[in-house]
């Protein structure tokens, strides 16, 4: 067997073993059935929940240690092929990223909202996802249900301290879930019959083991939260090797997202210009101010004329369907990728559970392994306990301008459309693996990239207010990577935070709040979209260098159909 091949064996090993371990991630990769290799046991994962006792973390531990003496000792990574690769660096950096995690970052033990999260996505995956008739699915959900209880105890165990914002966070979600086994489970379960009484019973005790958490979690944990949000050079540095699959270090990050944003903000100078003179006659053009002063005032006084055009809160999910509808008859004419044909596109609120960490929207794909099924772009409601100003704040950063900037990115030709062209990868596995372990810096770099591309095409008649608005989006992208590396290696404060949101980037008040405690609550993840335009940008100067480089969709339609490797290897495939 030469190496491409034994790789591909030990790979899919790896990836069927690992869902096995995390059955609520195996239902949304459409993986329902697990034979286990020693045993030959059959097992049903959509009846599971994640074994997060002691045992079952070392079990984790010892898997990809396993795996990784054998990549190490079997694999030689000089003969694998370009595609092959690809996928040996997937692996490796997963299985290196894991053991990060149980070993020295270990969240099991501090953040108790990754157990609220689990609960919560083994739930809503059956509920949504139609892989089965709805009774067997209601039975897969009753079963996960019943091992509610016990998940917590160890849960419990488990967790040894934690900070105030986790915890907080975590009692916000659980409620959630309670509000998800309460309405959203109970809507399918029949007015009587065995399954009327089965949830009944289970629901009841699966409620009260969440209230339970969430009382434990406000009397026991709450004493012991004292603990850091902030991961550390050390530890930051190492994560975000293996979560971005890049060698950059984070203050390279820093310095060259700094350099973006600042010129950026000059551009958008240019671009508000004749906008502030046509919508402020009677204002001064603030020439004798120094540049930053002058941009502030100038762009900020345009961008808050445009923050005026807004959508009612109560009208939000319709102008986002309509938005999509109109980005799908424009991508149809500007020839600048293949549409796959599939329409499986759902627009839907944000389950509580996620809304801790989701404050705007989300993109959920379909399974790869049933990609006929639904794919979910998922969009935040505005609390119904926020104020006035809350609300106001929120509308005037979500803009009808910004509303389409944001389709544009979770949808089309964004992440709904890259995940479209991955579902035809083949081999199965291969398709598979670059789906659950998908490099971030390319997905997210994406659909950032993406945004560009569109305004570039001619979208809205190249209106320049959509220009400015993208550039805002942009200063966001800059924005995210400071506050990342900054929060969590350099000691960066609330208001250090909030300034940087506020008066340079030109955030509202609402946004900047809730990215501040997404930044808090997670780690490596914000830096993915500045990463990842900046590669995709660099890699299309790149390709079109080459002679007979071919159109601008031959391209998207190359890069696309890899799947999400990470971008060293997508440069690799491309430019060989």
């Amino acid at each position: 067997m030469n190496s491409n091949d034994y790789f591909a064996k030990v790979a899919e090993e790896f990836l069927y073993g690992y869902l096995a371990l995390s059955p609520s991630s195996a239902t949304f990769s459409g993986y329902h059935q697990h034979r286990d290799p020693a045993t030959g046991k059959v097992v049903s994962l959509d009846e599971q929940l994640d074994d997060v006792s002691a045992a079952g973390l070392e079990r984790q531990r010892q898997f990809f240690l396993d795996y990784r003496r054998r990549l190490k000792k079997e694999i030689r990574v000089g003969e694998l092929d370009a595609q092959t690769r690809a996928d040996y660096e997937l692996v490796r950096d997963t299985i290196e990223l894991g053991l990060l995690e149980l070993d020295a970052i270990q969240s099991h033990k501090h953040k108790p909202q990754v157990y609220v999260e689990t609960i919560g996505g083994a739930v809503f995956g059956p509920l949504v996802l139609e892989y089965a008739p709805p009774e067997k699915r209601l039975q897969h959900i009753l079963a996960r249900l019943e091992r509610v209880p016990a998940f917590l105890e160890a849960a419990k165990k488990n967790l040894t301290d934690t900070a105030p914002i986790f915890l907080d966070t975590a009692i916000e979600e659980n409620e959630g879930n309670i509000g998800l086994i309460q309405n959203g489970v109970q809507a399918i379960v029949p007015e009587s019959g065995p399954l009327a009484e089965r949830y009944a019973r289970v629901s009841q005790e699966a409620v009260a083991a969440l209230e339970d958490f969430n009382r434990w979690l406000d009397t026991e944990l709450r004493p012991r939260a004292t603990g850091d949000w902030r991961l550390g050079k050390q530890l930051y540095a190492r994560k975000l090797r293996y979560a971005l699959g890049t060698d950059l270090k984070p203050q390279n990050i820093l310095r060259d997202a700094r350099i973006e944003l600042s010129r950026a903000r000059r551009h958008m100078l240019i671009l508000a210009e004749p906008l502030h003179k046509e919508m402020y006659p009677d204002h001064p053009d603030h020439r004798d101010l120094r540049m930053a002063e002058r941009e502030n005032i100038v762009v900020k006084e345009v961008l808050d004329r445009i923050a005026q055009e807004q959508t009612p809160r109560d009208k939000l999910f319709d102008q986002v369907r309509a938005d999509c509808a109109e980005l799908q008859a424009f991508l149809k004419k500007a020839n600048l990728l293949t549409l796959t044909g599939r329409e499986n596109l759902s627009v839907i609120e944000t389950p509580g559970f996620l809304r801790g960490i989701l404050g705007v929207a989300a993109f959920q794909p379909a399974p790869p392994l049933q990609p006929d099924l639904g794919a979910f772009f998922m969009v935040t409601p505005i609390p119904d306990s926020w104020t006035d100003e809350q609300v106001s704040s929120k509308l005037r950063e979500y803009n009808n301008y910004m509303l389409k900037i944001l389709s544009i990115h979770e949808a089309l030709p964004g992440h709904y459309i890259q995940f479209e062209h991955a579902s035809a990868i083949q081999p199965e596995w291969r398709r598979l693996l670059r789906s659950v372990f998908g490099n971030g810096p390319y997905v997210e770099g994406w659909a950032t990239y993406a945004q560009d591309v569109v305004l570039a095409a001619g979208y809205l008649d190249a209106d320049p207010r959509l220009a400015l608005t993208n550039y805002k989006m942009l200063l966001r992208v800059y924005a995210n990577a400071i506050l990342d590396v900054r929060l969590h290696t350099g000691g960066m404060s609330d208001d250090e935070a909030m300034d940087l949101m506020l008066h340079q980037t030109f955030q509202e008040r609402a946004e900047a709040e809730a990215k501040l405690r997404r930044a808090k609550l997670s780690s490596a993840q914000l830096p993915t979209y500045f990463v990842g335009w900046r590669e995709w940008w660099r890699l299309r100067q790149d390709y079109e260098r080459r002679p007979g480089s071919g159109s601008l969709a031959g391209f998207h339609d190359r890069a696309l159909a890899a799947g999400a490797v990470n971008m060293r290897s997508l440069r690799r495939l491309l430019l060989r």
